[in-house]
């Protein structure tokens, strides 16, 4: 079967829309699809002069760049594996990372080149190249010297490896099946079209960013504004400066936006499209945005997903607020009950996903692949949640963050929700804290605006009689900020480690 996967995007794009502008970065500078393809094509062609080729794994560190793509699609072309590291990791986490996926290649941008020079060598890596040195070649295309791969549905594509909150990173292998359909999902159910201009403010190398917001672009033939960063001013500059039609972030981002001075005096009227993830969007955010008339889709996923498993369109906000919406377009969910079958309308239960997003296991982990499976091929995703009368799903939340005090189970997000709209309080995370006589009790962890008086007292009080008495956090601990993963997600674990033993 001819199926060529991402391999062929560049080829197509070059073909159908050579001169538009498919990034735009740095200080003004762009770049079109048919420069992006050449520069596909010249990585492509370093890799195939290394004997680099099908199945052969190669890592990548560096911030959010042309490079990037170039690297993706230069890998995709000749059958070799793209292994996207985040950069924010330490030198042990990034070399097990190198060690996992058997590297033979490393591009890396020229600052990481100190903090993984010591890695390359621990690990045996015969071919370093610095972003820098990709280059084209003065012909262009022309000089392409591989042959273009065919690559089979399943074949993996991109080796992306989880935050690692709980033990060692484990490697997702997805497959150019799952990266295409996650993209068909988007352009499905976000309405991504030609003519849309999305600002890129997460790194490439988190999933939720690649799947649901750089590919679908790209298929679609739109235009990336690609950051290296995230700072709130600089981004509404962007989006009045380029007519940005399109936003992804978490909560966080998007209050920062809201807080900063240019938040009212910026043009923000072609935003059309702004989706969320992460976390459920707060109350008074949702009403900072409504008010400028700006609407959210909400979503939940997950990098073994590609991410997206649902999403909530802008129109079911309100009727469905706390939900994180009905399945994408071409995946499934069902609800399993304690005894794995599936559960009833309204029962909580684990979350199973099913479709050609959804990834075929984890990289040299056969245990863990079996266990992340359903006899009948259900991915379960280790979260709890349930299904509404409408099929819309509802997060209780991750099994691995329950807490259970005093034989009562205590979901965190049920508790960080109603938290997160107390006036002040511009982040919180619930944790389960060891207890001699409850075994657990839940604190609450929270960063707060300087002006705010939040304490233990008056979250409790805000709290009682909203929640059972068992779920109000015991300590309400003030906190600089919060420990995140690339994507924004808390990183409770390190949390209860750091308030383990409260003293």
């Amino acid at each position: 079967m001819h199926h060529p996967g991402l391999g062929s995007w560049m080829r197509k794009r070059r073909l159908k829309t050579p001169g538009k502008t498919a990034l735009i970065f740095g200080e003004g500078s762009a770049m079109t699809y048919a420069q992006l393809a050449d520069r596909a094509d010249a990585v492509s062609s370093l890799l195939s002069s290394r004997g680099i080729g099908r199945g052969d794994s190669v890592a990548y560190i560096g911030e959010n760049s042309p490079e990037f793509l170039a690297a993706l699609f230069g890998c995709a072309q000749v059958g070799a594996v793209f292994v996207p590291i985040n950069t924010r990791l330490a030198p042990p986490e990034i070399l097990h990372i190198l060690a996992d996926c058997r590297a033979r290649m490393l591009i890396r941008d020229p600052e990481f080149a100190e903090r993984t020079a010591p890695l390359v060598s621990a690990v045996g890596i015969s071919s370093v190249v610095e972003t820098s040195d990709l280059t084209v070649g003065p012909r262009g295309a022309a000089d392409a010297a591989y042959a273009l791969v065919d690559a089979q549905p399943d074949d993996a594509a991109a080796v992306i490896y989880t935050s690692g909150t709980t033990g060692r990173a484990k490697g997702a292998v997805l497959t150019h099946q799952n990266l295409t359909w996650v993209a068909l999902n988007s352009l499905v159910d976000y309405d991504i079209v030609s003519s849309d201009v999305a600002l890129m403010i997460s790194p490439l190398f988190h999933v939720a960013s690649l799947g649901m917001g750089a590919l679908p672009v790209i298929l679609k033939g739109g235009t990336i504004v690609l950051e290296k960063g995230f700072d709130p001013g600089r981004a509404l500059g962007l989006v009045a400066e380029h007519g940005v039609t399109m936003l992804s972030g978490v909560p966080t981002t998007y209050q920062l936006m809201a807080d900063h001075p240019d938040w009212e005096g910026t043009n923000l009227s072609t935003l059309t499209k702004l989706t969320c993830g992460g976390s459920a969007v707060p109350t008074r955010i949702l009403n900072a945005y409504e008010e400028r008339g700006l609407h959210f889709s909400q979503g939940y996923g997950m990098t073994e997903t590609s991410p997206g498993a649902t999403s909530l369109s802008p129109s079911m906000t309100r009727a469905k607020q706390g939900s994180v919406g009905l399945p994408h377009f071409f995946t499934d969910v069902r609800i399993a009950g304690a005894d794995g079958e599936p559960a009833g309308i309204g029962t909580v239960g684990e979350i199973e996903i099913v479709g050609p997003n959804v990834f075929p296991g984890y990289l040299n982990l056969p245990e863990a692949t079996a266990a992340a499976f359903t006899a009948d091929g259900w991915f379960r995703s280790g979260d709890v949640g349930s299904l509404d009368a409408d099929g819309y799903l509802f997060i209780s939340d991750r099994l691995k963050d329950m807490i259970i005090s005093g034989g009562e189970n205590i979901y965190p997000a049920e508790v960080e929700n109603l938290i997160s709209d107390i006036e002040g309080v511009t982040g919180v995370a619930v944790i389960g804290v060891p207890d001699d006589r409850w075994g657990e009790v839940p604190w609450a962890v929270v960063t707060a605006e300087a002006s705010a008086s939040i304490t233990t007292g008056s979250v409790r009080s805000r709290l009682d009689g909203r929640l059972a008495r068992y779920k109000l956090p015991r300590n309400v601990v003030i906190v600089d900020e919060l420990p995140r993963t690339a994507s924004g997600k808390v990183r409770k674990a390190e949390l209860r480690a750091r308030f383990s033993s409260p003293g």
